[in-house]
């Protein structure tokens, strides 16, 4: 791995792309080591100061307030550079990253985190008619829209967990509005029986009316079409229906599957681009299962092991296979309930879950804001970790 003469000191720079749960986690995890890696400089790019718990955003697009997390105080006292900026262009063979089409930064190694949104090009009028939970704006615009209808119609498009938590979100913040779950599955299809039941009934007991087995394939102003002709009303549409990667991989010529997605070797470095690391939803990570699908549950553990492999490299250690294995699904279903269903490693679903309050603090203790101090962050361990506080949630075996 190269380095690059800085007046008489040789210095290795990594810059992270992205400050989602995968790129603060390889950031800090970088920052903690290059106090004990001589000449190593990190700096994180992002388009925001403001970091976004993704896994609340159904709250806020209700209304409730979040705690405010600043990057430049997260970072504060970590050592590690932090650019606010728009990441325009990558040239992998020049090594260098463009931010807002007037900023040149120089790597020596790159971590891509750039992450998804969600996918709202792929039907007719999403972009127009539409509301989705790509960031803090998105979803606080949202919650004041709804806090202006005095009744009407919610369309909440998809019915995986993101769909699920909105809806049953909505439905019990605004109780004098309609909330309607549609999706080609029905809500927990992945779960066992008893969880999909809980849930279900969770939907029924809110009043959220559930159309399994339909897809959205246009949204209009006022209703969205289903497949086979079907118009719903709808005075809101909520997109949460698939996600897509920035395209910046792809037209820096990194090798990208057919999702845009950073294909990776073993340790997380791109094939194609061996100075190039991928982690999160920008990431196409192989398992013995498959590919990792993006959560933070997987996404956390692709930026330390990220972060640590570098560290190995630089120390001319050869960087170890990346190992994860799923553990649970935690859904909330309003405030006051939950369900949990524990998996097995490749993310079916096993025997075991937990429903209600029992859920809702097993959640709480699981979900809680893993970035409260750096004090905290620099003590995420390099195995094994989801978050920093509340137990062994993942397996992955990322070496120190």
């Amino acid at each position: 791995m190269s380095t690059r003469e800085t007046g008489t000191t040789a210095t290795h720079h990594v810059v992270v792309l992205g400050a989602g749960y995968a790129g603060m986690a390889a950031t800090v995890q970088l920052a903690a080591r290059a106090r004990r890696q001589k000449g190593l400089t990190v700096t994180l790019v992002n388009a925001q100061d403001r970091f976004t718990e993704r896994l609340r955003l159904h709250m806020t697009a209700t209304g409730q307030e979040l705690a405010a997390l600043s990057i430049t105080e997260m970072l504060q006292d970590t050592g590690a550079r932090f650019v606010r900026g728009w990441v325009t262009a990558v040239d992998a063979t020049a090594r260098t990253v463009r931010v807002d089409d007037d900023r040149v930064l120089h790597y020596d190694t790159l971590v891509y985190g750039l992450g998804s949104v969600a996918d709202a090009a792929a039907v007719p009028g999403v972009e127009d008619h539409a509301y989705t939970l790509n960031g803090p704006e998105e979803a606080e615009s949202l919650a004041g829209r709804l806090a202006q209808l005095g009744g009407g119609t919610v369309v909440v498009a998809g019915s995986g967990l993101t769909g699920v938590e909105s809806a049953a979100e909505i439905a019990e913040r605004h109780p004098e509005l309609d909330v309607v779950l549609v999706g080609r599955h029905e809500p927990g299809a992945s779960m066992n029986p008893k969880a999909r039941a809980h849930l279900r009934s969770a939907l029924d007991r809110l009043g959220v009316l559930v159309r399994g087995g339909a897809e959205v394939v246009k949204v209009l102003p006022g209703s969205v079409e289903l497949a086979g002709g079907e118009s719903v009303a709808a005075d809101v549409v909520l997109w949460t229906c698939g996600t897509r990667v920035s395209p910046l991989a792809a037209a820096a010529g990194l090798g990208v599957d057919e999702l845009g997605r950073v294909v990776t070797d073993t340790a997380l470095r791109s094939e194609s681009h061996p100075d190039v690391y991928a982690v999160g939803d920008a990431a196409a990570v192989r398992q013995g299962y498959g590919i990792l699908h993006g959560t933070c549950q997987s996404g956390m553990p692709t930026g330390v092991h990220a972060a640590v492999s570098i560290i190995r490299a630089l120390r001319g250690e050869r960087p170890r296979p990346f190992r994860f294995g799923y553990y649970h699904a935690p859904v909330s279903l309003g405030r006051n309930d939950a369900v949990v269903q524990f998996t097995r490693p490749d993310n079916s679903p096993r025997a075991i879950c937990l429903t209600g309050r029992a859920a809702v603090r097993y959640k709480e203790t699981v979900t809680a804001s893993p970035w409260p101090t750096y004090g905290r962050m620099k003590k995420m361990p390099a195995s094994g970790a989801f978050w920093p506080r509340g137990g062994r949630f993942t397996r992955t075996r990322a070496p120190r």
